[in-house]
């Protein structure tokens, strides 16, 4: 099972858009998907309505070390797309974390359980430095990280990530690799200076033995929005690139961050044609 944690230091850079986007995309394209939702403010929770809600969620996996499928993991209406729910409103796991012995190691212990079910665990993470981060990214062989293009962002990524990074390397004595992170460029519009800012980024971390900043971007568009009041994947939405627009489709965009993101499923996620989700598209509405 390939691991993915989505990551920030600082608030606001579109995790839970990455999460769900990129999480329904995979499980489209036939990846057994499972989003684990570790953020405070539980928006990845409720973005796409449930066929099944289990009884418990994230609390109960690593409070309780309750792994059994039937009491953690909802179903959502997407095929192969699975949640573990955020409620811990009272952000009652970090002191919990910080006072266990097993603390940050907790979720690497579980994940194991949830192995043989699925391809792929994407992971929305406090948009801070927590505890809770820290232990997603010791879980994780992946750790993607979006970065809105101004230069406040661009300079806590560099700050915030870099010392995490740092600050978590001691853990290499007990085998545990900080994973590789993948900067993905969002919300970017058509100015000078988000294009500029882009540049630098790719340009600060060539040659970085552990950051790298990925070719596809998201666009502050309209439509990413959209799909999220309505509750579906932004690739149902726009399958067709719009004829006002220069940018390519939504589709196209999340495809392409897909295969560079898990190149190994390159075949699967090519096969997730404009021609094919105008079809389940169509037949969505026909049985709705």
């Amino acid at each position: 099972m390939e691991i993915a944690s989505v990551i920030s230091t600082k608030g606001g850079p579109g995790k839970t858009t990455v999460t769900a986007n990129l999480g329904a995309f995979c499980a489209e394209a036939g990846l057994k998907t499972l989003l684990l939702d570790l953020d405070t403010q539980p928006s990845l929770s409720s973005f796409y309505p449930l066929l099944h809600e289990a009884p418990g969620g994230s609390y109960q996996l690593i409070a309780f070390n309750d792994a059994n499928p039937a009491n953690v993991i909802s179903r959502s209406e997407i095929d192969n797309l699975s949640l573990i729910v955020s409620n811990d409103p009272n952000n009652q796991l970090p002191n919990l974390l910080l006072h266990a012995a097993d603390g940050r190691l907790r979720l690497k212990n579980l994940i194991q359980y949830f192995a043989s079910d699925y391809d792929l665990m994407l992971i929305d993470t406090q948009g801070a430095r927590s505890v809770l981060l820290e232990m997603a990214l010791l879980c994780s062989n992946l750790a993607i990280s979006p970065v809105t293009p101004d230069m406040l962002a661009a300079r806590e990524f560099r700050r915030g990530t870099l010392q995490l990074i740092t600050d978590l390397a001691p853990y290499a004595q007990y085998g545990l690799e900080i994973p590789p992170v993948s900067i993905v460029v969002n919300k970017l519009d058509s100015t000078s200076d988000a294009r500029l800012i882009h540049a630098s980024l790719i340009a600060t971390f060539t040659g970085h033995p552990q950051i790298k900043v990925l070719n596809s971007t998201l666009p502050a568009a309209i439509s990413f929005r959209n799909a999220a009041t309505r509750g579906i994947p932004v690739h149902r939405l726009e399958y067709h690139q719009p004829a006002n627009r220069r940018s390519p489709s939504a589709l196209h965009i999340i495809r392409n961050l897909a295969i560079e993101t898990f190149p190994q499923w390159r075949d699967r996620f090519e096969a997730v044609t404009e021609e094919a989700v105008a079809k389940l598209v169509k037949e969505d509405r026909s049985n709705g």
